[in-house]
């Protein structure tokens, strides 16, 4: 294990008190920075995925980050937390709403990863910049977002069997790749968020897929923040 790094200080990464109207401005402006390639020699060991929860018309959030080992997929370490909404819901704007309460997640773990696999969009975004970008900028590790639905772009069939996958495009654009993680089921949308590629992060979702829709990263994110909820419920 090493230490996590504190997200980054940049003062424009870090702003998510905006306006509709300034999120999507700070959003084009970021846009720039995305590397859309991994890192020389990346060969991830350290796996994390990120997934907030909320309930319809609630004020709170619940944000979860665990880290698990690849191959064998042992989780290392996870963290939770509860944490006001101060951004409201609007499509495409999904990292102002939800990074804050990620940050504060991500600051409790003594872990860091190698690489993000956000429940959300990365490129595959009306201005390519979706949450796995953000994050992946923020956190200053290479990122994917791999999403249930899309957000942009259209794609062919896919094969029934797990793996079988079809370019995501948009705009005349690979953005992305449908993936099937589970055979006969509905595939995944998975995108490069920041140091990432498309091909690549088609690679690391699969190693770290165990017979479901989706990867295990996102399932036991999503287990640890409903079970947040439920010890704040109680």
């Amino acid at each position: 294990m090493t230490d996590a790094l504190p997200p980054s200080t940049d003062a424009e990464l870090r702003r998510f008190d905006l306006t509709v109207e300034q999120a999507v401005a700070l959003q084009n402006t970021l846009r720039a920075r995305v590397v859309l390639a991994p890192p020389k020699g990346f060969a991830p060991t350290l796996v994390a995925g990120l997934d907030v929860s909320m309930e319809k018309f609630a004020d709170v959030g619940y944000a979860g980050v665990v880290v698990l080992e690849r191959p064998g997929l042992r989780t290392v370490e996870q963290a939770a937390v509860v944490s006001p909404l101060r951004f409201p819901y609007v499509p495409g704007l999904l990292s102002f709403r939800e990074l804050p309460l990620v940050v504060a997640a991500w600051e409790r773990l003594s872990t860091r990863p190698d690489v993000l696999i956000f429940d959300g969009q990365g490129y595959a975004h009306p201005r390519r910049f979706g949450i796995a970008c953000h994050g992946g900028l923020l956190f200053g590790v290479p990122s994917i977002g791999c999403a249930k639905s899309i957000l942009v772009g259209r794609h062919g069939p896919l094969a029934p069997e797990r793996g079988a996958r079809a370019p995501l495009e948009h705009r005349g654009e690979v953005v992305g790749m449908a993936v099937r993680l589970r055979d006969r089921v509905n595939p995944v949308y998975i995108s490069p968020g920041h140091l990432m590629d498309v091909e690549t992060a088609v690679d690391v979702v699969l190693s770290v897929s165990a017979g479901y829709r989706e990867p295990e990263t996102t399932r036991r994110a999503h287990k640890l923040v409903n079970e947040e909820r439920r010890k704040a419920k109680s």
